[in-house]
C-alpha cells in the first residue's frame, strides 16, 4: 500500500493494519523467547521430553536402586536408561554429579549408550571439581563423550593406556577402537614395553590430527 492510498483507507482498515503487524511482533517475540529458554534449559528437566506419571515414577525408583546395584544387576539398568532415553536425561545428568564415584560412572554410561549428541553440551556444563578428573571416573566421562561424538577428551583415553590396572587399558583402547576404527596396534594386555609402543602411537596419530585441524 502506498502513502497516497494509506490516507484514503478508511480508519478500521487502518486499525486492522496495525493489529496485524502487532500480532506478527508479538509471535516473532514469542519464538525468540522460546528458542532462549531452550537454550538457557538444556539439562534441566524443562528441555527434555517428559515422562508419563508411571514412567517418571519408575526412572526415580531404578534411580533410587542404581547406588545398590552390582555386577550384572548394574549393567542391566545401564541398559534399561539408555533404552528409556530422553525421558531420563534429567535423572541421569543429576546422577553425573553423585559423590560416589560408581553411581556417577554408571550414569555416565548410560548416557553415552544413548549415543544422543546433543547430551555433548550438557555434559560440559556441568560443574565438576578437578579432581574427578583423574582416575576412573575421568576415564569413564572421556569414554561417554567419545561415544556421542565429541574426540576433546581423547588424550584422557590416550592417558589410560598407561594405567596399571590392564581393565582401565581395555576400557580406553575399546572406546578409542571404537571410535576411530583401528587399534594402532595397542595390546591392552602385553608386556610394558610393547604398551608403552602402542600409547605413544596413538599420541602422535592425536598429534599429527589435531595439527592438521582435522580434530579442531
Amino acid at each position: 500500500m502506498n502513502q497516497r492510498e494509506w490516507k484514503r483507507s478508511t480508519p478500521s482498515l487502518r486499525l486492522g493494519f496495525f493489529a496485524i503487524a502487532g500480532l506478527v511482533m508479538v509471535l516473532a517475540s514469542a519464538c525468540s523467547s522460546t528458542e532462549k529458554a531452550k537454550v538457557d534449559d538444556v539439562g534441566t528437566s524443562g528441555y527434555w521430553l517428559k515422562p508419563s506419571p508411571i514412567l517418571g515414577q519408575q526412572i526415580e525408583d531404578e534411580a533410587a536402586r542404581l547406588p545398590w546395584s552390582h555386577g550384572v544387576e548394574k549393567l542391566e539398568l545401564i541398559r534399561w536408561f539408555a533404552s528409556v532415553g530422553e525421558p531420563a536425561y534429567p535423572t541421569l545428568l543429576r546422577l553425573t554429579t553423585d559423590s560416589r564415584d560408581h553411581v556417577a560412572a554408571a550414569a555416565l554410561a548410560a548416557l553415552g549408550a544413548t549415543g544422543d549428541r546433543r547430551l555433548v553440551q550438557p555434559l560440559h556444563v556441568i560443574p565438576w571439581p578437578e579432581e574427578r578428573y583423574r582416575g576412573d571416573l575421568g576415564y569413564e566421562r572421556a569414554r561417554t563423550l567419545l561415544r556421542l561424538g565429541d574426540w576433546s577428551e581423547i588424550p584422557t583415553l590416550i592417558s589410560g593406556l598407561r594405567n596399571e590396572r590392564i581393565y582401565t587399558r581395555s576400557l580406553c583402547i575399546q572406546a578409542l577402537k571404537q571410535a576411530t576404527g583401528d587399534d594402532l596396534r595397542y595390546n591392552p594386555s602385553g608386556d610394558e614395553q610393547s604398551r608403552e609402543n602402542g600409547a605413544r602411537r596413538w599420541e602422535d596419530w592425536w598429534l599429527a590430527r589435531t595439527g592438521e585441524g582435522v580434530l579442531r
